[in-house]
């Protein structure tokens, strides 16, 4: 009896402490902190609930109700006029283009990034590593006229080949930084491994290097699908027929054909975002799963 007395007060004493610690815990929460996270939250998705909620309703009582009170008759007309106004055909001249694009940009990038980290002692490669840093530096806006003046002479001006191209060149640089610095944190030792085992560098690049770099590749090929999607200067400057145009410069003109009919170009909008979101959410969840992989080896 008495050791069972004994052990029974030191089992309450080595309890005991867990209470502060669930109390510490409590008062470490930044409610501050949260409560501006939810008050931008909602500034954030004012403007997408506006937008949503306005592609269902008709354009007179569109004037005469409260903008972001939800429609009392819900319409699909205006979704419906959207696409007789040939919204197909921009939305796969856009596919086109983001496809084309970002598909070759994201592997020559990767090629290139891992060139670049397992040659560091080649001159030349360092010397591209620069050329592909001063490429940041150079915005589209500086040098449309130049790549306006190539598409002239290349004889591609007027069809998506001619955006797809410099779209790519544009894309490249970013995505070889993000790419190389992420290849450069795979230990050393498995690419030592893999040589030992006899495998090549190009059977190196595509066996290890890849799939440890899915995470970084995924949020590359979102990031640059974003930006080619909702591109707009390379069309407009590029491009003159209509059969040619991508969905954002089209939303230009849906807004001049519609006039004001402000629920008709809210309903193309929403058409335009949904690949995007949907495109984010499948990217989110290979890059989370990519990391869980990763920290389970």
């Amino acid at each position: 009896m008495s050791t069972i007395t004994e052990r029974t007060p030191s089992a309450t004493v080595t309890g005991t402490p867990g209470h502060p610690r669930r109390k510490s815990r409590a008062r470490g929460y930044n409610w501050f902190g949260g409560s501006l996270s939810w008050i931008w939250l909602v500034i954030v998705m004012l403007p997408i609930y506006w937008i949503v909620i306005t592609s269902f309703k008709t354009q007179d009582t569109y004037f005469i109700t409260n903008p972001l009170a939800p429609p009392t008759d819900l319409t699909f007309q205006n979704y419906k006029d959207v696409i007789e106004a040939d919204f197909v055909r921009y939305f796969f001249n856009s596919v086109v283009v983001t496809a084309g694009a970002v598909i070759p940009a994201v592997l020559v990038s990767f090629m290139a990034g891992y060139a670049i980290v397992r040659g560091a002692s080649n001159r030349l490669l360092r010397g591209m590593n620069w050329v592909f840093l001063t490429g940041l530096a150079i915005p589209l806006q500086a040098v449309i006229i130049p790549v306006y003046l190539i598409i002239i002479r290349l004889k591609l001006y007027d069809t998506l080949l001619a955006i797809v191209l410099p779209s790519i060149a544009f894309a490249i640089p970013l995505s070889v930084l993000v790419l190389s610095n992420f290849i450069r944190d795979v230990p050393k030792e498995l690419f030592e491994s893999m040589r030992m085992d006899g495998a090549s560098e190009w059977g190196t690049m595509w066996r290890l290097a890849f799939p440890l770099t899915r995470p970084a590749l995924v949020t590359v090929t979102i990031y640059n699908a974003l930006g080619i999607w909702n591109g707009f200067l390379l069309p407009l400057v590029l491009t003159q027929n209509p059969d040619q145009r991508t969905i954002p410069l089209a939303l230009a003109n849906f807004q001049g054909q519609f006039g004001i009919n402000v629920p008709a170009i809210a309903a193309s909008v929403t058409l335009t975002t949904v690949p995007i979101v949907l495109l984010y959410a499948i990217g989110r969840r290979q890059l989370l799963s990519g990391l869980t992989a990763g920290f389970g080896k």
